[in-house]
This record gives structure tokens, C-alpha cells and sequence, in this order.
């Protein structure tokens, strides 16, 4: 019995101390990315999608290797992509672009990989889209005018 109050004693002391330890509270103004107070309801910015007719945008670089390349054009005329209308494939189903360096105005190729059944028939590659890939707009996003919240540093090369 004795043990179980010495160590209840020593717990209480233990947290005792640690609560005199404590960080100071956090100011609101420093809580989010906008550095303004997380009670204030600001009103957003907007920003433009590109106006670009296709093949006259300006291709950004991809945020890290694999990753989907942005839509450089205005895609206000091809939405909504369905599986019954997709337009995006009119001009960017073309399998004989594969492995070959892009051209300025030439659409870029849908990749093999929106050709293949990941998930029934990994590794063979079929003549026509998969199903699950025809919502081109899931992982393609129009390019805007918007500045990144934060500075991204990221790199895939490995640095020793």
C-alpha cells in the first residue's frame, strides 16, 4: 500500500513539474499559412485560370517526378470530362508520341499507364483507355495565376 501512494506521489511531482515547463501558449496570428488571426474570416483572393488556346500555354515543370502535369490551356469548353464525353482524348490520345521529347504545340500523349488495367492486367497495355482513367480533370488541374502558399524545396535527387 505504501508503494502505491510514493508512487502516486511521485507522478503528482512529476506532472506537477512538468506543467511549470510548459511552452507558452501559441498566438493566433501564428497558428496557419496566412499569418493572421485563426478567428478573422478573410475574404480569398481569386486568381484566373489560363485563358490559352491548346497548344499555346506555357508548360510548367512537374512538382516531383511521375506527377501529373498541369493543363496549360483554357478547359472551360472540354468540362465536364464523363466517361461518354471526354474531349481531352481528341487531341492527347496519341500512342505514337510515347518516349518520344515533346514539341512546343503538340499535344502531350496520354501515357501507356492510362492504358493498362493496374489493377486486372498489370503490364499489359491495351488500344483504348481504361475505364477508371477517363476523368482526365481527377489529377489534372488547369494552371492559374495563384503563387504557392509555401516555397516548395523538394528535389528526387539524392544528395550525400
Amino acid at each position: 500500500m505504501i508503494k502505491k501512494h510514493t508512487a502516486l506521489l511521485a507522478a503528482a511531482a512529476l506532472l506537477a513539474v512538468g506543467a511549470s515547463h510548459a511552452a507558452p501558449p501559441l498566438h493566433t496570428d501564428n497558428m496557419g499559412l496566412s499569418k493572421t488571426s485563426v478567428f478573422d474570416v478573410p475574404t480569398p483572393k481569386v486568381y484566373h485560370y489560363s485563358d490559352a488556346a491548346p497548344g499555346t500555354g506555357k508548360l510548367l515543370p512537374r512538382a516531383y517526378p511521375g506527377a501529373p502535369p498541369q493543363v496549360p490551356h483554357d478547359v472551360k469548353d472540354y468540362m465536364p470530362v464523363t466517361a461518354e464525353s471526354n474531349l481531352c482524348i481528341a487531341c492527347h490520345a496519341q500512342p505514337d508520341l510515347w518516349g518520344k521529347k515533346p514539341e512546343a504545340g503538340v499535344a502531350t500523349a496520354i501515357p501507356p499507364s492510362h492504358y493498362t488495367d493496374l489493377r486486372h492486367e498489370p503490364g499489359k497495355v491495351t488500344d483504348h483507355l481504361i475505364n477508371a482513367r477517363y476523368n482526365c480533370n481527377q489529377c489534372h488541374v488547369p494552371q492559374t495565376d495563384a503563387p504557392a502558399l509555401v516555397e516548395n524545396t523538394f528535389s528526387s535527387k539524392k544528395t550525400r
